[in-house]
């Protein structure tokens, strides 16, 4: 079961585009702090200064001008300007100063310029705005001094909200985060590619060229990667090549040998022998050519895996020395291979098997063959095929070795023939399937070996053709 979060920590492209995004929040978050902070203390003093000027001009109006044009005068504040006068009353109901997040500032701007008894309120008499409160000095006679409140809008000093500034900075970083998405992006779409092309590589077909364009790294890199891809597939022409001339070359004087045999005058023993040693470098030679032979772009189609491994059976069940003990084949399961390849495997196995897992004491090889939907895992369902003997058994620690070109355990298995390159060409062939294969010890004796391919299912068989175009 995949982790959580698994593929934040695989994907390139998501860790590069988490990174941006995270140093680019990093980055407004503090921008705005610091603006915010380096700003304080200007916007506080031009807020205070704005009503200062508001209140003196209002005051220098209200002084200069007749009793009897008074009211109308207001009446013109309060309809052009937005500017209420209110007289002040001692039995006004005075609320705190208002909400505004600079007024600590502005008071003390305020107050040291219209004077410390200079009051302010965000609610007068339950109407709510921004009330500074100031006096008209009569004569210089201050019990006769009038009193007034100056009402103004709150909309007429607020600034930015935090609010807005939170919608500004949304909008920034949405932009930034879709910039980073192209700037990932850019930067992963090169290893993409490269990615691409190994893995089709890796299942044995021909990548198309990278392109050589962009900074000049990615154009080495990819210039260097067609140049190995180039010269891969060069070294593939030859090897066929040299591998035709020595199964010409080789089995040529073998049959020329057998021939010589069945000619000459020697006892049965004799000739038996020497046509088994023959068959047995032959059969190595082959096992030579299908390990070392290029990995071909096989044609791969829906295959019915029970009907295949059914008709095998039946065609091993006419070997000597060959039993099949116990068998299980599900019906109707398929899946997405080559029918040859996936035939090779099986008959591997079977030999296998029939070399090297003979049941104690006897000249004979007793098999059980199962094939089922494997659902056990958190992934798809897979086909499961598995082949067990009732021989000796592998040693424990032996089991990851036989997988290796050319190992042997002659010595636990108890034969002394092969090139040890029978599992080694099934896993091969599995591999290409994107299957598994595992190794195992019976509980009662003998080899299990477990084939494991992906369950047919629609959209992987669209998958598959396009990866093979």
């Amino acid at each position: 079961m995949k982790k959580p979060l698994a593929w934040l920590k695989s994907g390139l492209f998501w860790r590069t585009f988490f990174l941006l995004g995270f140093f680019i929040a990093i980055s407004m978050a503090s921008w705005l702090a610091s603006f915010k902070f380096v700003q304080r203390t200007p916007q506080a003093h031009q807020l205070a200064a704005q009503v200062i000027s508001i209140v003196t001009i209002t005051r220098a109006a209200l002084l200069h001008s007749a009793p009897a044009m008074r009211t109308e005068l207001l009446f013109d504040l309060a309809s052009n300007e937005g500017i209420r006068i209110y007289p002040l009353e001692k039995t006004d109901i005075v609320g705190p100063p208002p909400k505004i997040e600079l007024i600590s500032e502005m008071e003390a701007v305020i107050r040291g310029s219209l004077g410390q008894e200079t009051r302010l309120s965000g609610n007068v008499n339950n109407m709510k705005g921004f009330w500074v409160s100031f006096k008209i000095d009569d004569g210089g006679d201050a019990s006769n001094d009038d009193q007034y409140w100056l009402m103004l809008d709150n909309a007429r000093l607020e600034r930015v909200s935090g609010l807005q500034w939170l919608g500004w900075a949304g909008i920034v970083l949405g932009l930034s985060i879709l910039g980073a998405v192209l700037i990932s992006r850019l930067i992963n779409l090169p290893l993409a590619r490269i990615t691409a092309a190994t893995d089709a590589m890796a299942k044995g077909l021909t990548p198309l060229r990278l392109p050589e364009r962009g900074p000049a790294e990615i154009i080495e890199t990819n210039r260097s990667f067609n140049q190995m891809v180039s010269d891969l597939k060069q070294m593939e022409l030859d090897r066929a090549v040299i591998l035709a001339g020595i199964s010409h070359d080789l089995r040529t004087p073998l049959t020329r040998m057998q021939l010589e045999i069945e000619m000459a005058h020697l006892s049965d023993a004799a000739r038996e022998g020497m046509q088994g040693d023959i068959a047995q470098m032959a059969a190595i030679i082959g096992q030579f050519l299908d390990y070392a032979k290029p990995i071909e772009n096989t044609h791969s189609c829906r295959l019915n895996m029970s009907e295949l491994i059914t008709h095998s059976v039946h065609e091993i069940a006419r070997l000597p020395n060959l039993h099949i003990k116990n068998i299980k084949i599900t019906p109707d399961l398929e899946i997405i291979g080559n029918a040859t390849e996936i035939l090779r495997i099986f008959n591997n196995l079977i030999e296998n098997a029939r070399r090297y897992g003979k049941t104690a004491d006897t000249d004979s090889t007793e098999l059980d063959i199962r094939l089922w939907l494997d659902t056990s895992s958190n992934r798809a369902p897979w086909v499961a095929l598995e082949i067990a003997d009732h021989g000796s058994g592998v040693p424990e620690h032996a089991i990851p070795q036989m997988l290796k070109p050319f190992t042997r355990l002659d010595a636990a298995r108890g034969q002394a023939n092969g090139a040890g390159l029978g599992l080694a060409i099934v896993d091969r062939i599995v591999g290409r399937h994107d299957g598994e294969l595992h190794l195992s010890n019976r509980a009662g004796g003998g080899l299990v070996v477990e084939v494991k391919f992906p369950a047919y299912v629609p959209s992987r068989l669209g998958k598959f053709k396009r990866g093979m175009q």
